[in-house]
């Protein structure tokens, strides 16, 4: 428990990833059911991907080049602001990226920007890497707890004796409400306090489906 009573959670984030925005989604679903706190921070799939470029189908090459602007801006944004706006942030973003279907464009990030209240100067550094070491190192801190064969989201809670157990998902559509959402969470919970327990999987038959959002 965090120090006022509620569960934690760690929510790894790329705002560019639609799988990853409906998990987030539904973390603020379990936020009006369940005693939870969340804190987000970001992953890149652009460092995931990191030197494997070439076995990545050409359209997925393709979105990653306009991965890195997002975060290095989400990055900023919490290092001049702290990081209470990453959370703002995210939906701001994630809204136009993927609700809107404006895409990672600089029009959107700065739509973004202005949506969360931040100022309209951090879109700069959407092509500066004056950040890209706290991005990298917010990435590493996620894919440590959770290990090398994931994508994003990342979320971390609780385990058995507390300690933080991190999982790749739950990956859902569409975004579960209500008491469906509180079941979702109820069970990672429960998988979370079996010691040695890694993986549930299927293969996903369904796009995003952002209609109740």
């Amino acid at each position: 428990m965090s120090d006022n009573g509620k569960t934690p959670v760690d929510f790894w984030f790329d705002p560019l990833c639609p799988w990853a925005w409906m998990t987030s989604r539904w973390v603020l679903e379990v936020e009006k059911v369940r005693d939870i706190e969340v804190s987000w921070h970001v992953m890149s799939l652009a460092v995931l991907n990191e030197g494997r470029e070439d076995e990545l189908p050409e359209q997925y090459r393709d979105s990653l080049k306009r991965a890195w602007g997002p975060v290095r801006v989400a990055v900023a944004a919490a290092e001049q602001h702290g990081a209470q706006v990453l959370g703002p942030l995210y939906t701001a973003l994630g809204t136009r990226f993927h609700n809107k279907g404006e895409g990672p464009t600089p029009e959107a990030v700065a739509g973004a920007l202005a949506d969360a209240g931040l100022p309209a100067s951090l879109i700069e550094y959407m092509e500066r890497g004056d950040y890209d070491t706290e991005v990298r190192a917010s990435h590493k801190e996620g894919i440590d707890k959770v290990g090398q064969d994931v994508g994003t989201p990342v979320i971390a809670v609780p385990g058995a004796d507390g300690e933080q157990i991190a999982f790749f998902g739950p990956v859902v559509t569409p975004t579960p409400k209500g008491e469906e959402a509180a079941k979702l969470w109820d069970g990672t919970l429960l998988v979370a306090s079996v010691p040695g327990f890694f993986e549930l999987k299927r293969t996903r038959t369904a796009d995003p489906d952002f209609s109740n959002l």
